[in-house]
């Protein structure tokens, strides 16, 4: 289980600074899975928001514990994939920063979490999905194969009367590589993780969208070891919400009324993933 701590570690020298009122958030609107907040004294669960994503980073850990993004056809435009990965300067002053160069010859990818095809409509908004806090470790075949065709499926669920929320995240230490088997990269500085999920929410296009949540809104949940012999389907990885919450103690899907919950987050979805 992820453990997020709420208090800071002694080997920073920032000054305390008080927490921040959580900004609103089309990427949260299904609720804030860990109640992440843009607090130095939450260092392992810190609130990076952007315009195109939100995610909670665990500073000792170099990765997010989970991205969260909106997914709609105005997002989707003719920006070209950018491909520049760069260390994002908008984390507190003394807190490492995850280089571009710290993955290659590693054996793993630099594996994004919102990925670049999802943000399309500017050069602004492909190029945000390259910061470094957006990565994880991932195995090349679990990046480039099995995540790579659930992603392809997702954008095809987004049209002009359907939109999509999704929610990735990882969890757990140690993943086998292009080189084999290893806990951390970047000379410990950052965390291999054992585990990477996801969990894909589709709605028809509308406002108030945690209210219009019933128990027949398909969610789709998958939980895969990031190991470089992942099967390229994803079938036989799909699980239940409420197996990932046990795994990672996150809140997923909060925001969502909490009778709908009970009924959606204790389903395994059995509809096409690719």
């Amino acid at each position: 289980m992820l453990a997020l701590a709420t208090s800071c570690g002694t080997d920073t020298g920032d000054e305390p600074a008080p927490a921040s009122v959580l900004p609103e958030s089309q990427h949260l609107t299904l609720g804030n899975p860990s109640g992440a907040l843009t607090d130095v004294n939450q260092p392992m669960n810190y609130l990076l928001m952007k315009p195109q994503y939100a995610l909670s980073y665990h500073r000792d850990r170099g990765t997010p514990n989970w991205v969260s993004w909106h997914l709609e056809a105005a997002d989707l435009g003719s920006a070209s994939r950018q491909d520049n990965f760069a260390p994002d300067n908008t984390l507190p002053t003394g807190w490492y920063q995850v280089q571009a160069t710290s993955y290659p010859g590693s054996g793993f990818d630099r594996g994004h979490n919102c990925p670049s095809t999802d943000r399309t409509a500017t050069v602004a908004d492909n190029s945000a999905t390259f910061l470094m806090t957006n990565m994880i470790p991932q195995a090349p075949n679990n990046n480039q194969r099995t995540w790579a065709n659930l992603e392809n499926y997702t954008r095809t669920l987004v049209s002009a009367t359907q939109e999509v929320y999704v929610i990735m995240g990882s969890y757990g230490k140690g993943g086998t590589g292009s080189n084999g088997a290893a806990t951390t990269i970047d000379q410990g500085r950052v965390t291999v993780p054992a585990r990477i999920w996801k969990v894909l929410v589709v709605l028809p296009v509308g406002d108030n969208d945690a209210s219009r949540f019933t128990s027949a809104t398909r969610v789709i949940a998958v939980d895969t070891p990031n190991e470089n012999t992942v099967s390229s389907t994803l079938g036989h990885y799909r699980t239940t919400v409420d197996a990932i919450e046990a795994a990672t103690g996150l809140d997923l899907l909060s925001a969502v009324p909490t009778s709908v919950q009970a009924s959606v987050e204790a389903k395994v979805d059995t509809g096409p993933t690719q």
